[in-house]
């Protein structure tokens, strides 16, 4: 199993998005939800705003209300002539976020702690992350197939976080249930797998075809909300 090493150091700003889309395949961007409070619901259409209503905690809602207010703002940049209110999301049966007439788009969100993970792509993507201090191997590996699990190569705590990882990638990719997928063995034959460590502290896996794309993964810096939103 091979695992990349990547540091993220400084984080980008909105402004460049536009370039970083010309330049790559996929933009996977990792948001830091501390650096955010809740804050108004303005950007949810009423389909999202039914969504939230069933989250229970102020964490989920928080996390929904960012990942779906910062995803609008990304995608203002890199679609012309749409303003963010103008841009309007739903899930599929799956829980499969996309972009409504906007076929081409395709969207992966993953959360973990106080991260979001969104995947912004011209091809179809299924991402992971997972924060390493939260990872419980006893929790996951009942989940995992246990023919896998006792092969050479799968021994180690972090090649059990990576391993699910890219089964979670995977089912997001292929568009199926997570729980029905999870304890089957992982076939990456006819797909393009990567699986990093970011900065120690997290194990994040990419799923798409079997060619591979340019991809670019960067810490976006926090969005000053109602700022050139309509513009």
């Amino acid at each position: 199993m091979c695992i990349r090493h990547l540091n993220l150091v400084t984080p980008i700003p909105l402004e460049i998005m536009p370039d970083l889309w010309e330049q790559n395949d996929i933009l996977i961007l990792l948001i830091d939800l501390d650096s955010y409070s809740v804050f108004s619901t303005e950007y949810l259409d009423d389909t999202e705003k039914e969504d939230l209503d069933r989250f229970k905690t102020s964490y989920f809602k928080k996390r929904y209300i960012v990942s779906r207010t910062v995803l609008k703002y990304v995608l203002h940049c890199l679609i012309k002539g749409k303003s963010v209110s103008d841009i309007v999301t739903y899930k599929d049966e799956y829980g499969r976020v996309h972009v409504n007439d906007h076929k081409e788009l395709h969207i992966c969100i993953s959360y973990t702690g106080n991260i979001v993970s969104l995947a912004i792509s011209k091809v179809n993507v299924g991402i992971d992350i997972e924060l390493r201090k939260l990872f419980s191997p006893g929790k996951v590996s009942k989940y995992l197939n246990k023919r896998v699990l006792e092969s050479d190569g799968f021994g180690h705590d972090l090649d059990l976080l990576t391993l699910f990882t890219l089964k979670e990638a995977y089912c997001k990719f292929s568009n199926k249930s997570i729980l029905s997928s999870l304890n089957k063995e992982l076939d990456l034959n006819n797909v393009f797998s990567l699986s990093y460590i970011l900065n120690d502290l997290y194990i994040l896996s990419v799923i798409t075809d079997a060619e591979p794309h340019a991809l670019r993964i960067s810490y976006l810096q926090k969005i000053a909300f109602h700022e050139s939103a309509e513009d």
